[in-house]
């Protein structure tokens, strides 16, 4: 085990992700959520008291078992009911067609093959279900661009993987992903830590009921 990776990251994570900035981002997305819902990256459960009330089941996927046990507390408090999992967004233990919504909240910068991930987003969606995200990524600014490519061997070591510099939206399309909704911008901070992606997308060929 290590301690860094294993207890104290889960718990800098936890905190970091409680900024009371996140709010906004957290509510305005989750609010198209509905039917059955898969949270990738659900992480300490920070997002479950913001599904509404169309949504009525919520899976929630998580690789570290630090950060599982700590979302035991907020799935015991909400008022839809919660199943976690422990396992890789690479190899959701799902069905195919299984799911209305995915969730993903500043996940895929760490997921280690996030193309592979997307790929199964998309396999365990029903037609016409919904990918609902809010990222950070690589920014428009060439200058920003250079720093995140310059910090992100560094930052990826002392973050538990996260990547500075990856391209959300070409990465969401690239997966074969409509985008439906996105909004890019800036959250108060250092510019290479803060370019965000908000949105929804549909499979390419999917069909919303």
């Amino acid at each position: 085990m290590s301690l860094y990776r294993d207890v104290l990251l889960p718990r800098l994570c936890h905190l970091a992700m409680r900024n009371r900035r996140l709010v906004p981002y957290r509510r305005r997305v989750l609010a198209a959520a509905e039917g059955r819902a898969l949270e990738i990256g659900i992480g300490s459960g920070l997002n479950l008291p913001f599904y509404p009330a169309a949504v009525r089941e919520i899976l929630g996927l998580e690789p570290a078992p630090r950060l599982v046990a700590m979302a035991r507390a907020a799935a015991a408090a909400s008022a839809v009911p919660v199943a976690l999992i422990e396992g890789s967004a690479e190899a959701i233990p799902l069905d195919a067609g299984s799911i209305d919504t995915v969730v993903t909240t500043w996940t895929f910068c760490s997921i280690p093959e996030a193309d592979a991930a997307l790929a199964e987003v998309r396999r365990v969606l029903k037609p016409g279900g919904r990918l609902l995200f809010v990222e950070h990524g690589r920014a428009p600014d060439e200058r920003v661009r250079r720093w995140q490519d310059r910090l992100t061997p560094a930052w990826r070591r002392l973050s538990g993987g996260c990547h500075l510099n990856r391209p959300i939206r070409a990465m969401i399309e690239g997966a074969g992903f409509r985008i439906d909704r996105i909004e890019t911008g800036y959250m108060p901070g250092p510019k290479p830590m803060t370019f965000t992606y908000e949105g929804a997308a549909s499979p390419q060929g999917g069909r919303r009921a």
